[in-house]
């Protein structure tokens, strides 16, 4: 089993960074594929990120593309979501999230995701 805390979200002015964290409980969580979903207000949750269970792969929606990162530590059960270049519309709820393994390209799906975190609050303002 694992277990997801989210960390890092706050209040950034456009155009600055912010890196998010989650903090995966167990041994297992090197065994997981690893996202990143975001929901604003009134929508959707989207996908942001995903990554192998290796950190050898990666893929990234298209909106954020080129802005960022997303990183994982197995040795100390980490994930990471490093943003820059933040804008207004990136404002949400971010979840970080873990299930089997799939390819990337697969992974853009909630129904992918065994384990969620409960989230937190990215809020860009201008």
């Amino acid at each position: 089993q694992v277990q997801l805390v989210e960390s890092g979200g706050g209040l950034v002015q456009a155009g600055g960074s912010l890196r998010l964290s989650c903090a995966a409980s167990g041994r297992a969580f090197s065994n997981y594929g690893m996202g990143w979903f975001r929901q604003a207000p009134g929508k959707e949750r989207e996908f942001v990120a995903a990554i192998s269970w290796s950190g050898g792969s990666t893929y990234y929606a298209d909106s954020v593309k080129g802005r960022f990162t997303i990183s994982r530590d197995n040795a100390k059960n980490l994930g990471y979501l490093q943003m820059n270049s933040l804008k207004p519309e990136d404002t949400a709820v971010y979840y970080c999230a873990a299930g089997s393994r799939y390819a990337v390209v697969l992974m853009t799906t909630q129904k992918k995701y065994d384990y969620w975190g409960q989230g937190t609050q990215v809020t860009v303002s201008l």
